[in-house]
């Protein structure tokens, strides 16, 4: 399919086949005479670029349809076309249909041309930005994660089970886009960049930290936003890991009036996660960590915790399955997307990267490097990390879809 292809719906006959006559020199596209068929097509043949739809159709009219549309084909451009000029009609198109023209009939064939280029040129922004969101904005994000993976290994792979459980709950609860929340999650601990070495190790082996080092833990998610903030179209996603651990009473950091609903709703979801995901490190039960979440009074939102354990009947995600093949492999034999199975440590013991993390370049350049001057202890337990054929791989899609 084409990018630049339009589909017209109407269910006139005569309406499609003067825009046929009018107009098939200048674009591309296909008709259709229902909303039905219209969303066939979209679904057989799309994704197209805009969508022209009247309003007044038997069976669905044209703001179901441009909203329908809308959920199988975000990034298409919507305009109505209508007999019927009153301002409410035009407030649904809007307000429901996310259209971006409003037409009335009759309509000049100027003036239908000249929208159609508008709404083309429209479409090939969208395409432009989501090209940005995917592939500079997922670099600058990569490089954060990755200089997290060499200073904190640890806080690493729990933001990778973190990205990974917050997109199955994002689908669980119906969310039309979830690529903030995994950011923000593969992210959440950027702040630790900026935690001593001594607070790092006593984190690892679990030991008790000072009121001190607690204090310094605690401003840990302000040092994380000032990081992120700075990147175009990750407003959001800053203010998430700032909030992030914040109790729904509206008690713990930052200090401030924000509590329950005001909270961000990523944060209040990213806080659960994560303290579920501590409990179950620390091999609490699902049932038993349910009882135990609940009775942290005012910390989480309990409608959003209910969910959590509805979607989640067992454990939380993880990149580590019982359905893939385990593999024994050198240092020289990782590869990028490996999931380790068993940590990786120095002769004198020290981890180096625990079991769980899936496996960049950047991580595998550093077991090398310590492979050649201190050793790494061998064989190395790994799983190859490919994404089961039945869970679908989510793109990032825009704030504005």
């Amino acid at each position: 399919m084409q990018p630049s292809r339009i589909l017209f719906v109407d269910d006139d006959a005569n309406v499609l086949a003067a825009f046929q006559r009018n107009l098939r020199k200048q674009f591309s596209f296909d008709t259709a005479l229902s909303g039905a068929e219209a969303l066939a097509m979209i679904k057989e043949c799309g994704p197209y670029a805009v969508i022209v739809a009247d309003m007044q159709m038997p069976g669905m009219n044209g703001i179901e349809l441009l909203t329908r549309a809308r959920e199988q084909s975000p990034d298409t451009v919507r305009v109505m076309l209508t007999g019927n000029a009153d301002q409410q009609t035009a407030v649904d198109a809007v307000n429901e249909g996310a259209v971006f023209r409003f037409l009335t009939k009759p309509c000049e064939p100027q003036q239908l041309q000249s929208t159609l280029e508008t709404s083309l040129r429209q479409y090939e922004m969208l395409r432009i930005e989501r090209d940005l969101l995917e592939n500079t904005l997922g670099g600058a994000v990569k490089v954060l994660g990755e200089v997290l993976s060499m200073i904190d290994p640890s806080s690493f792979r729990r933001g990778q089970k973190l990205r990974d459980s917050a997109r199955a709950f994002g689908r669980h609860l119906n969310l039309t886009s979830t690529w903030e929340l995994e950011i923000a999650a593969m992210l959440s601990h950027l702040g630790y960049v900026s935690l001593p070495p001594t607070i790092l190790r006593k984190l690892d082996n679990q030991i008790d930290l000072s009121p001190r080092e607690q204090a310094t833990l605690d401003r840990a998610p302000q040092i994380g936003h000032d990081l992120v903030v700075n990147i175009p179209r990750l407003e959001y996603v800053a203010k998430i890991i700032l909030y992030q651990n914040k109790r729904y009473d509206g008690s713990g950091f930052p200090v401030g009036d924000v509590s329950g609903g005001i909270i961000p709703f990523g944060a209040r979801m990213l806080r659960i996660l994560d303290d579920r995901a501590m409990l179950e490190d620390d091999g609490v039960a699902k049932a038993r960590a349910y009882e135990a979440m609940k009775a942290r009074t005012g910390y989480y939102d309990p409608e959003l915790l209910q969910k959590c354990f509805d979607c989640f009947p067992s454990f939380l995600v993880n990149s580590i399955s019982a359905e893939r093949e385990v593999k024994y492999v050198t240092v020289s034999e990782l590869q990028d997307g490996h999931v380790l199975v068993s940590d990786v440590r120095a002769p004198s013991g020290t981890l180096l990267i625990g079991a769980g993390n899936r496996l960049s370049v950047t991580m595998i350049n550093r077991l090398k490097n310590y492979a050649e001057f201190d050793g790494v202890r061998e064989p190395i337990m790994i799983q190859t990390g490919e994404t089961p054929k039945n869970e679908p791989v989510q793109r990032l899609q825009t704030a504005k879809a």
